[in-house]
């Protein structure tokens, strides 16, 4: 499959068939990267499941362990975990394949901008999954496992933990995009820099109720969500003061999509 995409017609424009085509081919290109990927790191599943479940497993009492309550977990969890891990080590190539499918009909500013924001958004999304990994899940569980009754074992089905963790992941990592969101929002005019710092009160209250929303019942964890979120708008701020929304009709007189 070549990476060419189909010609323009004189006027600049893509027919819908080119379009479709294109897409079904760079659909195509992330699902073999993802399945070869995932191919990869089959064997390796279950060191997998063991890394992702270090941080409940250091506090389950002595002598229990993680369950499985289906007689199929053992093989279609650390197999669900796997496929799921793929397609974040994917990420970069799938927002690359999107890169290429809207370039072209993209204007000169637009691309300068757009491709700093693609990286920086893999990267935060990491930085967020990390940040869970290291820093939340340890205070999560050791609040989870300290207040079971007493009689009561904590032996969690590890079906059930993946789909909790995962969960986590994503949302920290969606959190962790919010300087970009912040971005986007100024560059597209839907609100400018004066405006995000006037209702900077509301959003610290929010960053707070979504912190309370997302982990246990303790300040510790909640405050862990809250205040990075709170940070990352500060720095979404920040890099927003250094750009302006472009007038794209000012811009469509002397520049044209894909030039």
């Amino acid at each position: 499959m070549s990476d060419k995409l189909p010609e323009q017609d004189p006027g600049g424009d893509m027919p819908l068939i080119a379009h479709l085509t294109e897409l079904r081919s760079r659909l195509l290109r992330i699902i073999v990267i993802w399945l070869l990927i995932f191919a990869g790191l089959f064997y390796f599943a279950n060191d997998l499941y063991t890394f992702i479940s270090e941080p409940l497993r250091v506090y389950l009492p002595e002598g229990t362990s993680m369950i499985a309550t289906d007689v199929a977990s053992p093989f279609l969890t650390p197999f669900k975990l796997a496929l799921i891990s793929a397609l974040f080590l994917a990420m970069p190539f799938v927002l690359h394949q999107i890169w290429g499918f809207i370039a072209p009909g993209l204007y000169k500013h637009e691309k300068r901008i757009a491709l700093p924001l693609l990286a920086s958004s893999i990267i935060l999304f990491y930085a967020g999954m990390a940040f869970a990994y290291y820093a939340v899940f340890p205070l999560v569980f050791g609040f989870f496992t300290s207040v079971a009754p007493e009689g009561v074992t904590v032996m969690t089905d590890i079906n059930n933990y993946l789909d909790f963790v995962m969960t986590l992941f994503l949302a920290f990592g969606l959190a962790f995009e919010i300087p970009v969101a912040t971005v986007l929002l100024v560059l597209a005019g839907v609100v400018d820099v004066a405006k995000l710092k006037q209702i900077r009160p509301y959003v610290i209250i929010g960053c707070f109720v979504i912190g309370m929303l997302l982990t246990p019942p303790d300040v510790i964890s909640q405050t862990m969500l809250a205040v990075p979120m709170w940070l990352l708008y500060e720095v979404g701020i920040l890099a927003s003061g250094l750009l302006k929304p472009v007038n794209r009709e000012a811009e469509s007189q002397d520049d044209s999509p894909g030039a």
